[in-house]
């Protein structure tokens, strides 16, 4: 379904948001659930994402199909690898096909696993013959994608010897393995996490570790109920609309705490310069818009936020304020290219100079530019292509195109835009 999103003349304001739970917490606590059956889980994410790992979890069909759920392919491998006697064949959408996942297939496999490709060499989809691991050391690189680690340590409690994880290469998205290691800690698990300082040999170089994660075995969990925080990843959609605002607009959304375990909690820095102030509040966040110089240019290494790229690409695109946006090395193994897209996209919106590197983009204004009366957003099959260029509706109409991607994380995105005033339309 196509959506147009109409100009925004008198956009509502005080509006109070309540945000699905967070689908990375939640999907750490699905795969912890299943291993330990006495769990509970309050707040679930209602994504698609989480929908599907919770559907395969629970399915006794020897084929499971996660569509473009990378987190339920990823996490969802490691869990079945290690459930034994059970045989399963693993696959999903055609991107999903293209998404690589060689690196903890070898990983599991090198811990006694019985994980093989069924079509290309290091993508999906995969047989899996489950057996009962072990565990011991193990030494993985760091730097391609958290989640791997994240599938790894999950399962490690129920590794008879526990997991020790030394880490190399430069750590990408660091706050998401934290979070894992919190969660463990709150189940009951001993987990230390602490910085290497050794080196070890490979079959084709010698690797300096540099996080080194041991995970002891748990046999009884320390609790039977999991809170899951509202999704941070969602709010960053708010603090864009909120920047765009004038001053002295405010809305609230719930439920949100200071102390978050997510790491695009960082937006309440991030978006300071850009005019949104944020107020913890019971139970939530209020954000105001306020009176705010902004920057000649947002610089940001977001490695440990690259979900939050396409947003704050598309809050500066709005306010006229030159970005460059490095960390971005995980965004070409997406949905889609979000690099690419965002390029392609941004370009779309006003007269502006839009320049890419495998790990970065930078948007250059040369001069004041007006928006054009009627913008396309393809979204390639991406959640958040959709929904950060959404609040640009504040400054043109926009189309956008394959629209209700977005339920993969955030099913009610378009009621909630209804609630602040944007009119939509089917075409």
């Amino acid at each position: 379904m196509d959506l147009r999103l109409h100009k925004v003349e008198m956009p509502r304001g005080h509006v109070a948001l309540t945000i699905s739970g967070s689908k990375s917490e939640s999907n750490r606590w699905l795969i912890l659930q299943a291993l330990y059956k006495n769990l509970d889980i309050d707040n679930l994410s209602d994504s698609d994402d989480s929908d599907h790992l919770s559907h395969v979890l629970k399915s006794e069909e020897s084929i499971l199909d996660i569509g473009h759920a990378g987190t339920a392919m990823r996490f969802g491998t490691a869990f079945f690898a290690s459930q034994e006697d059970r045989e399963i064949t693993l696959t999903g959408s055609d991107r999903m096909k293209q998404r690589p996942i060689g690196i903890l297939v070898d990983a599991l496999n090198s811990l006694g696993a019985e994980v093989s490709y069924l079509e290309k060499e290091g993508f999906p989809p995969l047989k899996i013959n489950g057996k009962k691991i072990q565990g011991g050391k193990l030494s993985v690189d760091g730097s391609v994608s958290s989640q791997f680690l994240t599938a790894l340590l999950l399962i490690a409690p129920s590794f008879e010897n526990g997991l020790q994880l030394e880490i190399y290469g430069d750590l990408t998205s660091r706050p998401y393995l934290e979070m894992t290691v919190d969660i463990l800690k709150q189940l009951g698990v001993n987990v230390n996490f602490s910085s290497g300082n050794k080196v070890v040999e490979l079959a084709s170089s010698t690797q300096k570790v540099n996080e080194l994660i041991e995970v002891k075995p748990l046999h009884n969990n320390a609790i039977t109920n999991a809170l899951v925080e509202s999704d941070w990843s969602s709010a960053g959609y708010w603090y864009s609309w909120v920047a765009m605002q004038e001053v002295g607009y405010e809305m609230s959304l719930s439920f949100y705490q200071d102390n978050s375990l997510q790491g695009d909690s960082e937006l309440v820095q991030i978006y300071k310069p850009l005019g949104v102030e944020t107020v913890f509040v019971e139970n939530g966040i209020r954000l105001v818009k306020i009176d705010q110089q902004l920057p000649d240019m947002v610089m940001l290494d977001l490695t440990n936020e690259p979900d939050q790229a396409q947003t704050i690409f598309a809050t500066c695109l709005g306010l006229g304020v030159d970005a460059q946006l490095t960390g971005l090395h995980t965004l070409k193994i997406k949905e889609t290219d979000r690099i690419e897209a965002m390029k392609t996209v941004g370009a779309r919106f006003r007269e502006s100079e839009i320049t890419t590197t495998n790990d970065s983009i930078k948007l250059h204004f040369k001069t004041p530019s007006s928006f054009n009366p009627e913008v396309t957003v393809d979204t390639y099959q991406d959640h958040r292509m959709a929904m950060a260029f959404a609040p640009l509706c504040m400054k043109t109409e926009l189309i956008i195109n394959e629209a209700m991607v977005v339920t993969k994380s955030y099913k009610n995105f378009y009621n909630d835009l209804n609630k602040v005033n944007v009119r939509i339309t089917e075409i």
